[in-house]
């Protein structure tokens, strides 16, 4: 069994032309370039990224022209922290009139109360461990979210990021385990989870059915090795070129692709690679990772 092109689309983020997250990783490529690339490289879609219109009408425009769709907005949850249900709350709302006006349907979350990844210190000494009140927080509130996802018509997934609580397989796990199947899915991020420590691959058998969005990133295991033993923060990680595109590290995304094709999978599988761009071509490492997905999936 195979993935049906007809059903999955590939996209892509803006992160292979700069970093979201730390604004520093940029050598001045714009909006334009950036996405007139992305399909260039044959992407359908895109997650959106600081340097594109806010307006949604001039936003849709330029997508059109290029015949990219968005794949999803990005909310930050802080449920596991005091005082921020109602600011979570809002944003999100915020983020699902957005996805709703550019005809998108998926709507990506993490939570970030306590999370060190934006900070310049110790990534895995210094990431959040969640006591089990802050657990309930967690997923209560993500079901709850699920619901107005679900009662808009969209899909809520929950992407495991590093440095934050939800980093390692046996957390995401314990999300899963807790939050309602019908309203809470697993963003997988074979990256993340790779340089947590844990094996994407046994993650997308265990939870195939679980997993209706894809984040494709790979690692580069010398750099995460060194990374973990020397204590990098997340950017120093990402600037020592800890993260590569699908197909240009040491995953091997097949066994994933199998399990998720198994599972009747319909969806977005999106390249990521969070990269300087001084020292790695955003265009050159989108077209490496398109043809990888092109030789592995058949389309």
């Amino acid at each position: 069994m195979s993935l049906d092109a007809e059903k999955v689309r590939l996209g892509v983020t803006p992160t292979l032309w700069w970093n979201d997250d730390f604004r520093n990783i940029d050598i001045g490529i714009t909006f334009g370039q950036c996405v007139s690339e992305m399909a260039l490289a044959g992407f359908q879609g895109c997650s959106v990224g600081h340097k594109y219109p806010t307006d949604v009408t001039e936003l849709k425009a330029a997508l059109d022209l290029r015949g990219l769709a968005v794949s999803e907005p990005w909310v930050s949850t802080y449920f596991t922290i005091n005082a921020m249900e109602e600011q979570t709350l809002a944003t999100f709302h915020q983020q699902l009139d957005f996805i709703k006006a550019v005809g998108g349907t998926e709507m990506v979350v993490a939570e970030f109360g306590g999370a060190v990844n934006p900070l310049p210190v110790a990534v895995f000494a210094n990431r959040p461990i969640f006591d089990d009140a802050q657990w309930d927080a967690l997923t209560t509130g993500l079901n709850r979210l699920g619901k107005i996802a679900q009662d808009e018509g969209m899909r809520l997934c929950y992407h495991h990021h590093m440095g934050t609580g939800v980093m390692t397989r046996a957390e995401v796990d314990r999300l899963l385990a807790n939050t309602d199947p019908a309203l809470v899915n697993l963003l997988l991020d074979t990256g993340h989870l790779a340089f947590a420590g844990d094996d994407p691959v046994a993650a997308a058998l265990a939870h195939a059915d679980r997993i209706k969005h894809v984040h494709l990133k790979d690692v580069r295991p010398d750099i995460v090795a060194k990374a973990t033993a020397e204590g990098y923060s997340f950017e120093a990680a990402i600037e020592a070129g800890v993260f590569t595109v699908p197909g240009d590290g040491s995953i091997d995304f097949v066994p994933i692709f199998e399990a998720l094709a198994d599972a009747g999978f319909e969806g977005w599988l999106v390249t990521e690679a969070e990269q300087d761009p001084a020292k790695a071509n955003p265009l050159e490492y989108a077209l490496k990772a398109r043809a990888y997905l092109r030789e592995v999936l058949g389309w």
